[in-house]
């Protein structure tokens, strides 16, 4: 495993343009299995868990062509159905999450899809059911082989019905979505998430030939379709990685431009941020963050303490929470971080305590942050990267403390962050990659 080296306390500046975002492009590509046609997909992320999945698809038989550095063709007329029952998928699907979205598009067009119990960030549990669940409404056969832990889905015709999802998750949406696009008549989907990505799949797939209303709402309608084409694809840039730029830029007290945000499509989290008392101004579609010596997190109107907790979109994304927990130790004032949706995401502060933060971790959900408005500088110190959120922060954290920092693991910063220390070196960081 790879590290970084970190001398923090310096400061930054410059220009980022963010990558393209890492959770719709996962969606994307898997909705390539749905057509034989030829798809085009730009603003695709140079990262590990987008490679692994461009990978699968190719041992799946998937035409891959790279265009140019972040934009692919890929075409799914001669799908290798027998790769999905070997060993090796086996092994190649379980260390990706994203691998769940192959299902819904291998049961609408082929009949089933197979998938093994998938990996990705160690953040608590995260169900399947939502999916294996909507698949079964749609008239899909669920087995689940319980000593190889793999699962699979078959349906001879998929119907169209009215379901209402237990919890709005992306993944699920997305891989329901995509298996009710071909199926017989109409599916309507009730508490489907309406993020962004959701919205970017349903335009393309709309674009390949399907009939989705609702876009935008939690109420999805799709008319199902005997076929669907090929199309031209551009991936939104990463709201998540445009949260952590912000967060370098603040940590560090730097002056930064993020270009091409996509404004639109941010939501809450401008909002959000502000509300810790960061400075952000929109210039054209760009974010520019001036240098700020301080920053003061803003009370509620009755002086109580603000809590930042995420929720279901157009709520707070729950990706960003680590990010803003790691802003708030150097802030003016205390903040409450609420983290809902799972509960191991937190267990990263004990090494912001070892760096000098002023954290109480109340619970697995919930830390009270008291910020040292830069009164105290963190520490440097040596720790390991537990998932890629938690990475981020921590090497966020590691820019802005004093002396060297050593982060380890950094695999899982890289399987959401493209060439991470290149573009952090553009800008005048003091970072460098160790092999092990």
């Amino acid at each position: 495993m790879a590290s970084f080296k970190i001398e923090g306390g310096h400061k930054l500046n410059g220009t980022i343009t963010p990558q393209g975002a890492k959770n719709e492009v996962l969606q994307i590509l898997c909705a390539v299995l749905l057509t034989p046609e030829r798809v085009v997909v730009n603003n695709v992320p140079d990262i590990i868990d987008v490679n692994k999945l461009i990978f699968i698809l190719g041992e799946l038989g998937v035409k891959v062509e790279k265009l140019s550095k972040n934009s692919y063709a890929f075409q799914a007329d001669e799908v290798n159905l027998p790769y999905l029952e070997s060993q090796a998928f086996k092994k190649d699907g379980s260390s990706l999450r994203g691998s769940i979205m192959i299902v819904g598009p291998l049961l609408a067009r082929f009949g089933k899809g197979y998938i093994p119990r998938p990996g990705g960030d160690k953040i608590g549990r995260r169900r399947l059911d939502t999916h294996f669940e909507g698949f079964i409404r749609l008239g899909a056969k669920f087995r689940y082989n319980k000593e190889e832990s793999f699962y699979g889905v078959e349906a001879e015709q998929l119907t169209g019905v009215e379901m209402l999802l237990d919890e709005a998750s992306v993944t699920g949406t997305a891989n329901i979505l995509m298996a009710a696009v071909l199926a017989k008549g109409t599916t309507k989907i009730y508490n489907a998430a309406c993020e962004p990505y959701i919205q970017q799949l349903s335009k393309m797939l709309n674009a390949m030939g399907a009939k989705i209303s609702g876009v935008g709402s939690n109420l999805l309608i799709i008319e199902g379709v005997e076929a669907l084409g090929g199309c031209e694809h551009t991936v939104l840039p990463d709201m998540i990685e445009i949260g952590s730029w912000i967060g370098v830029a603040v940590m560090t007290q730097s002056e930064l431009t993020i270009k091409n945000v996509s404004w639109e499509n941010l939501g809450q989290i401008p909002n959000v941020f502000r509300k810790l008392g960061i400075n952000l101004e929109k210039r054209g579609d760009d974010i520019y963050i001036p240098e700020q010596e301080s920053y003061e997190i803003q009370n509620y109107i009755d002086g109580s303490v603000l809590t930042v907790a995420d929720a279901p979109w157009p709520g707070f994304t729950p990706d960003l929470l680590s990010i803003v927990l790691v802003i708030a130790t150097q802030a003016k004032g205390t903040v409450l971080i609420h983290q809902k949706m799972f509960e191991s995401r937190l267990f990263f502060v004990d090494k912001l305590i070892d760096m000098g933060a002023k954290v109480i971790l109340c619970d697995p959900h919930r830390a009270t942050v008291i910020g040292h408005n830069f009164q105290s500088q963190l520490k440097a110190t040596k720790m390991t990267s537990p998932d890629i959120r938690a990475g981020i922060s921590l090497l966020i954290a590691a820019l802005s403390a004093k002396g060297t920092s050593i982060i380890n693991n950094i695999e899982q910063i890289d399987r959401g962050y493209e060439n991470i220390e290149a573009r952090l070196k553009s800008i005048g960081a003091k970072i460098e990659r160790i092999a092990d």
